[in-house]
């Protein structure tokens, strides 16, 4: 038995490397690439749209989409309507593509491919921004190289905010000179692989001084120095710095909408049951100002009421009729059961008087944490459903049910911003032109991108809108025209406090939040660097409950 067990120890050891060996040969996947020897060209189309797709989503549909007012969500949705900000939003998928980014830089770098370089340093930079923007001080300078396997890479140390936001400005000069030669002057570029601007080095590198301006903009409370003179650089040498001229410029990723993950979110095709469409809905903040200001991108982005509800004597003696697809209600049935019309300026009072609101608005909006529990009962709804629709509320206009379109575009950086950050930028006195002529091309530039450039001229001469020369107005405009980018207009909300928004009776906290909270996986894997970044943070008021990883402590920026 022994020499018998010896010799089946000896076949399967012979039979075991055998079968390794032909697995070794077998498994190797013939449509694979090797990492070492991969085109640029075939990592470039992952990381734009990685980039771009997550930008979007963020700003549509994201936490930062309710408190800037755009939206309200029926169903699941106490982090965007109430801002219940928790430490559930980590960072891995930013740092993943940022290794994708490394590599496609590391392998252009030994290609010499200088356009892909170029690239690759502007959507680095535009991602470790949007980093520092949401949750602070991160790893940047000590990021990226865990393969080196030493401890300082796996684990490392968190950069400050300031040192973030000065590396990518940095970052963002370098790529303005890798792609500034012309087109023939570079190797293997693939316009297809390209999908923001089919490979065109010069839209990129206005691209990369446009971004520029945006981050020298938010560090212009806390550097004013540093930051005035980085915009008059660029503004006054713009053959040096082209930055984008028109909306023809705009870095925008559109979507294919052949399947659910290359899709405009919560397209229709992919989600038969059509919740996550129905489900986001006006808000009523963003729609008070449309309103107000007689802003005719309301109707672009909106569509009216299904069965809006008039509060009439028109079909007296009835309480409470649908008629010709309206609804009225008597005005004296409503007393009884505490019931009183939505206005602007007394709704949280009355909520929290315990009255219900009824908003007779073509265009109803729910207002921000203003409803308990899941929100889909809003105005009177008569069938309230976990993310069903909302006969008498305003849903997005019926394009964006589509899972592509002209108009459904990722829209990492636009004119219309450059235009606002320069009519900032001179009503700060810097030498960057008229506040005025800025202002109204941003307006018009708004219009142009959602195909009403027509009405720009008549828009701008409604009041409130006609130019007064104030921060608030200027501040306000470029919010509407942020529409779908939530992101960049929390920026702006917590750099200059504009708009003026309102909180909601029933808010997580009596103040809006200001960053995310680092991810538990971060916590978890890091933890000593954790813990040293935290103690940067400043406590507010509102943070007790949390300790200094709090939605409403102020990083640097705030401080």
């Amino acid at each position: 038995m022994r020499i018998l067990y010896k010799l089946f120890l000896v076949l399967s050891v012979v039979m075991f490397a055998s079968c390794e060996d032909k697995l070794t040969e077998l498994n190797v996947n013939p449509q694979g690439v090797n990492p070492e020897t991969v085109n640029p060209n075939l990592l470039l189309t992952t990381v734009i749209t990685s980039a771009a797709s997550s930008y979007l989503k963020a700003g549509y549909d994201g936490g930062s989409a309710g408190v800037m007012q755009y939206v309200q969500k029926s169903g699941w949705g106490s982090s965007l309507n109430k801002y219940e900000w928790n430490s559930e939003a980590d960072w891995d998928g930013f740092y993943a593509n940022l290794r994708n980014l490394q590599h496609m830089y590391n392998r252009s770098v030994e290609e010499d491919m200088e356009f892909h370089q170029g690239v690759a340093i502007v959507l680095r930079a535009f991602t470790f921004a949007y980093i520092a923007d949401w949750w602070g001080d991160a790893p940047y300078t000590t990021a990226l190289k865990g393969s080196g396997g030493a401890q300082e890479d796996l684990f490392p140390v968190f950069d400050t905010q300031e040192t973030i936001y000065r590396g990518i400005i940095e970052e963002l000069k370098t790529a303005n000179t890798l792609l500034s030669k012309s087109l023939s002057e570079y190797k293997e570029i693939n316009p297809d692989a390209d999908v923001i601007y089919g490979g065109d080095p010069a839209k990129w590198r206005m691209m990369a001084n446009s971004l520029m301006l945006r981050f020298y903009m938010r560090v212009s409370t806390k550097l004013p120095s540093y930051a005035r003179d980085g915009i008059n650089e660029i503004i006054g040498d713009v053959s040096t710095y082209p930055i984008f001229t028109s909306i023809d410029d705009d870095a925008t990723m559109s979507y294919p909408g052949t399947y659910g993950v290359d899709a405009w979110p919560n397209a229709v095709a992919f989600d038969a049951s059509e919740s996550n469409f129905n489900r986001l809905q006006l808000c009523a903040g963003f729609r008070d100002v449309l309103i107000e200001r007689n802003d005719p991108r309301l109707d672009v982005w909106f569509d009216q009421a299904v069965i809006p509800i008039k509060v009439s004597t028109a079909q007296s003696p009835n309480a409470d009729i649908i008629v010709g697809g309206i609804r009225y209600i008597h005005p004296d049935s409503m007393p009884s059961r505490d019931w009183v019309i939505y206005n602007k300026d007394t709704w949280p009072a009355d909520i929290e008087a315990g009255k219900v609101l009824v908003d007779t608005n073509n265009y109803p909006g729910m207002p921000i944490a203003s409803s308990t529990g899941d929100g889909s009962g809003w105005n009177l709804n008569p069938n309230v459903i976990q993310g069903g629709p909302n006969v008498h509320n305003s849903q997005l206009d019926a394009m964006y049910k589509e899972a592509s379109g002209d108009l459904l575009l990722a829209r990492l950086m636009s004119y219309a911003e450059v235009c606002f950050i320069r009519a900032e930028a001179a009503q700060k006195t810097w030498a960057v032109g008229s506040q005025q002529e800025w202002y109204e091309k941003g307006v018009t530039a708004s219009f142009e991108t959602w195909d009403i450039g027509g009405d720009a001229s008549d828009y701008l001469a409604e009041a409130g809108v006609a130019y007064d020369g104030s921060l608030e107005q200027l501040m306000e405009q470029k919010w509407i025209a942020n529409w779908t980018n939530a992101t960049e207009a929390h920026c702006d909300w917590r750099r200059t406090g504009f708009p003026a928004l309102t909180l909601g009776p029933i808010a997580t906290r009596d103040a809006m939040p200001l960053r995310a909270m680092y991810g538990n996986n971060e916590k978890n894997r890091n933890n000593t660097n954790y813990l040293n970044a935290i103690e940067n943070l400043v406590e507010t008021e509102f943070t007790a409950q949390d300790g200094k990883d709090s939605a409403w402590s102020k990083f640097w920026l705030l401080q």
